[in-house]
């Protein structure tokens, strides 16, 4: 089943920056204020969400309640959820190490795409009702991911800090965690209907070395 959000990013080639690599948790913090970290804390706040996520969220709950009155998400504020998750998306690919080309501040030329959905012509009322209980089984996969993708983000910060390279297998559960993290959070704020995947880590071919 094709997903209606995914993550296109290559892994870098040749020797990382390894400077960029050992202080990338301070250099990330300024994008992290705006939109949040690798650990996603829907209803959370500051480093989890960003101040750009709280209100992608309050978006999301005006547009929960439009939709469940009038079957439509409020106009004109469709776009700032959207550039939130793109936004969001550039700073993850960047905070997990899967590229070393530091994001730009809102919208700007990156290696790394979030590939999002047309608006839908029409909502799922139901669907859109019960989204808050739909998404907590991915909620609650997502949040042993994370717990799994900290441990091997502090083995690839070191990797990387003293060597350079990093290991392919470190680089791809990385990818396909922040992959994930993207599609449930596009879910939890209305951007679409379709119930996503728990498919994580299948369907995509094998990657070559980075490094």
């Amino acid at each position: 089943m094709t997903e209606p959000i995914d993550l296109e990013v290559s892994p870098p080639t040749g020797e990382r920056n390894r400077l960029t690599a050992f202080a990338r948790p301070l250099l990330a913090l300024p994008h992290a204020l705006l939109v949040g970290g690798p650990v996603i804390g829907l209803g959370g706040g500051g480093y989890r969400t960003g101040a750009f996520g709280l209100l992608a969220l309050l978006i999301a709950f005006f547009d929960w309640v439009a939709i469940l009155v009038t079957g439509q998400p409020i106009q004109g504020l469709q776009e700032l959820k959207l550039l939130y998750l793109r936004w969001r998306a550039r700073v993850l690919v960047y905070s997990a190490f899967l590229r070393d080309e530091y994001p730009p501040f809102g919208e700007g030329p990156y290696p790394a795409t979030l590939v999002l959905p047309d608006p839908p012509a029409t909502r799922d009322r139901l669907l859109v009702g019960l989204r808050p209980l739909l998404v907590i089984p991915h909620l609650i996969v997502l949040a042993l991911l994370l717990l799994v993708w900290l441990f091997v983000a502090i083995y690839t910060w070191l990797v990387l800090s003293v060597t350079g390279h990093h290991p392919t297998a470190a680089w791809r559960f990385g990818r396909d965690v922040m992959r994930y993290s993207l599609r449930v959070e596009g879910y939890f704020l209305l951007v679409h209907d379709q119930f996503p995947s728990f498919a994580i880590f299948e369907g995509y071919q094998p990657v070559a070395q980075p490094g």
